[in-house]
């Protein structure tokens, strides 16, 4: 609700004026009422500013046309109206000049002339109101539409040819002076994508908000250029003939947009600095910073980093993938956590030191998860729902050699939980389907009925035979998958508790969190804390 102050030293007035309105029916609030300019101004600056202010023209200490004065000047969108009275006319047009919206002469005036005057000063504010919406959303669209061409632009650039003059024109039109000038080249990426954009409602969205932030960032003689929404240019002024040191400015830049976006957005972003670039330049430059995957990959977050030119380690990274397979089988039948993070980290660490392409990589971890998917199916049960396809498309998302690294890990984990839940289950046809079952369907609400009936079974009898041979109920397995495969979305994911707890069949998120706890000692939120 807009908030009103009323002032007025006569107090009878005041009080009609207070008590005979139905502030609540007219959608306002009376926040104040005082009886000279002097304590309505200081209330207005100490506590609150008023919206609306309908004040007596002659009063003690400091009358009224004073009192619209400063008030305006802290608050110029403020709605007043003044209470007058005949032999008060030069005061009244004083006001007026003011551009005071109205004003009511206390001899004749009603409570409901008041009533009517509210209504206006609160139709005029929601106008105002309107206005300033409309106008900041035309300014947002227009900045976006900006964007969009700037991006249009650089991909014709890289991608298409151009007619030269049409293109100096463009370039020109978004502050870049490619006739004289050079500019130093920033490669800009988000990394850990797929994470970073979890908490926004679309891509657009998070390619907007962290181009705003950037944008604010920086100095207006630096350029910069959206390439997509995870990628974008930043151009740097350069002149190799005075003494400023142009790259170091560059830098200390580009270090501050880093710690921006950090720190308001939780994004990490990395940098590649190219070489200077020119009219004659520009397209090969930025085609080389686009294309140097590999040094994107194995790069550390928030690092900034020269273009380089790396060339790819030239022995089969498959020379020792059979040896590999042998090795991780072995590890997960026997259950060795421990180990297994030992091995994968002696793998990762072979790849940094041979710099393999980023495909070679990500094509030697497909082909081994699935290899070894195949080999573990001959244990007494064993079962995963995910497939290739799904699994590649994972892969294909990881942009980054220590994103790679804990999704390996990640994986393992969830692999080594599949055996041990496998080797240590009974081998009733009966109870193996239906633990196949309650694995297939962690995602909804399992009920022991069901279960039975899709078995075909008596409940009562399904529930002693699961019992005896996997010597737990069968609630207790089901909470106990259950939290496990929580445990799971909470290191994998970026996912909030209460989508987990959705997809996990759980109506109410306090039991979840309950339970949770009860398993693990700890809540869900701090059982992530601790993995981090």
């Amino acid at each position: 609700m807009y908030k009103v102050m009323l002032v007025e030293d006569d107090y009878p007035v005041l009080e009609l004026l207070s008590e005979a309105t139905d502030w609540k029916k007219l959608g306002l609030t009376l926040q104040s009422t005082h009886e000279n300019g002097v304590s309505a101004l200081q209330y207005a600056l100490q506590e609150e500013m008023p919206d609306i202010l309908i004040t007596d023209i002659g009063m003690p200490k400091m009358n009224g046309i004073e009192l619209i004065k400063q008030m305006k000047e802290k608050n110029p969108a403020i709605q007043v109206s003044v209470l007058s009275c005949h032999s008060e006319y030069e005061f009244t047009r004083q006001a007026l000049l003011l551009q005071v919206q109205d004003y009511l002469l206390k001899d004749t005036m009603k409570p409901e002339d008041l009533a009517a005057v509210l209504i206006e000063l609160k139709k005029n504010i929601e106008q105002e109101h309107r206005k300033i919406k409309k106008e900041t959303k035309l300014r947002q669209i227009a900045a976006q539409n900006q964007e969009v061409l700037k991006r249009d632009f650089l991909r014709r650039t890289v991608y298409q040819s151009t007619c030269k003059d049409e293109w100096y024109d463009e370039a020109s039109s978004f502050g870049l002076d490619l006739r004289l000038s050079t500019y130093i080249p920033a490669f800009c990426f988000v990394q850990n994508f797929h994470v970073a954009k979890a908490s926004f409602c679309s891509d657009d969205q998070f390619a907007i908000s962290v181009s705003r932030l950037i944008a604010e960032t920086l100095d207006a003689k630096v350029v910069h250029m959206p390439f997509s929404v995870k990628e974008s240019f930043l151009l740097f002024p350069f002149d190799s003939n005075v003494k400023t040191d142009c790259y170091g400015i560059a830098m200390e830049c580009i270090g501050h947009i880093q710690a921006v976006v950090q720190s308001n957005l939780d994004v990490s972003l990395g940098f590649i600095v190219g070489e200077p670039l020119n009219q004659d330049s520009f397209k090969l430059e930025i085609k080389r910073l686009l294309n140097n995957k590999n040094q994107r990959f194995y790069m550390k977050r928030g690092s900034i980093e020269k273009r380089k030119q790396e060339a790819n380690g030239t022995e089969d990274v498959f020379t020792w993938y059979d040896k590999a397979i042998v090795e991780i089988r072995q590890l997960m039948i026997e259950g060795n956590r421990q180990q297994i993070n030992t091995t994968v980290g002696k793998w990762v660490e072979l790849f940094a030191q041979k710099r393999y392409s980023c495909e070679t990589v990500k094509e030697w971890v497909l082909k081994l998860i699935v290899d070894l998917k195949i080999k573990l199916q001959t244990l007494p049960f064993y079962y995963v729902k995910d497939t290739a396809e799904g699994l590649h498309e994972e892969l294909l998302a990881i942009e980054s050699f220590d994103e790679l690294k804990v999704w390996l890990l990640n994986y393992f984990r969830f692999l080594l939980s599949a055996v041990a839940e496998g080797t240590s289950q009974p081998k009733r046809k009966e109870v193996l389907e239906a633990l196949k079952y309650v694995y297939t369907h962690l995602e909804k609400k399992i009920m022991l009925e069901e279960v039975a009936n899709h078995l075909f079974l008596n409940p009562s009898y399904f529930s002693r035979l699961f019992k005896k041979e996997v010597g737990e109920t069968f609630v207790e397995h089901v909470t106990k998958a259950k939290i496990n495969r929580a445990k799971e979305l909470l290191e994998q994911t970026a996912e909030p508790v209460g989508k987990i707890c959705e997809r996990l069949g759980y109506d109410n998120q306090s039991y979840f969190i309950k339970v949770f706890k009860n398993h693990e000692g700890v809540t869900p939120i701090e059982y992530r804390g601790a993995r981090a």
